[in-house]
């Protein structure tokens, strides 16, 4: 590849968050989330630590603007727990089931063309490994997978200001994060870009789709 002066080196870049949420599972926590720029892991918060952690050493560069950003993805953490459990408890009902393994889990974020401009956000859901519902932001509405998923959809097509604060975050605050975490890894990241192969590169974590 030609050298290039935009700090940014790669074309396209990807910021993805998996959610988790789980029951039935012993000495596994009840509720997981990862975020990832590229395919590095960037962060990681269960709820048996109940604390946001950094799993990159450039991810540092991002708290000196923000020295508070840890404590407030902890904080952002414990809320999804309390929001997940109970999403997980309604989808079992729904489905009408009582015991078992079942997991819950929500995969979002956005790719950044830096030559281009592009942007792409996504958001989706599943539940026990099979799609639920998902988020088409062309015409700003969710798709239901599944019947049982129709009752969600309809309740969240229906709450105007939740989808246009989507669309706004995946177009504006979803890729601003991206650019933020992509210069400060920049080191990192190209390094590893031109050293590992594209047949090489690991697959994302993703378990079964929360709905």
């Amino acid at each position: 590849m030609p050298h290039q002066t935009n700090h940014y080196y790669n074309v396209s870049h990807s910021l993805r968050y998996f959610y988790m949420a789980s029951s039935g599972i012993p000495n596994f926590p009840s509720y997981m989330s990862v975020g990832l720029v590229e395919d590095d892991q960037i962060s990681y918060c269960d709820s048996i630590n109940n604390e946001n952690i950094p799993k990159q050493d450039w991810m540092s560069n991002v708290t000196l603007d923000n020295p508070h950003y840890w404590e407030e993805e902890t904080l952002t953490c414990l809320a999804k727990q309390e929001t997940f459990k109970e999403n997980i408890k309604i989808v079992k009902q729904r489905f009408n089931q009582t015991g078992g393994v079942h997991v819950y889990q929500q995969m979002y974020g956005c790719d950044w063309d830096n030559e281009t401009g592009e942007v792409k956000g996504h958001d989706q859901i599943g539940y026990d490994g099979e799609d639920f519902i998902a988020l088409d932001l062309n015409t700003s509405s969710w798709i239901a997978a599944k019947p049982e998923a129709v009752l969600t959809k309809q309740k969240w097509d229906n709450n105007k200001y939740a989808l246009q604060y989507e669309k706004f975050y995946f177009t504006r605050v979803c890729v601003d994060w991206l650019k933020k975490y992509v210069s400060s890894g920049r080191t990192s990241l190209i390094k590893k870009e031109e050293s590992v192969l594209p047949s090489q590169l690991p697959r994302y974590w993703f378990l079964p789709q929360q709905s």
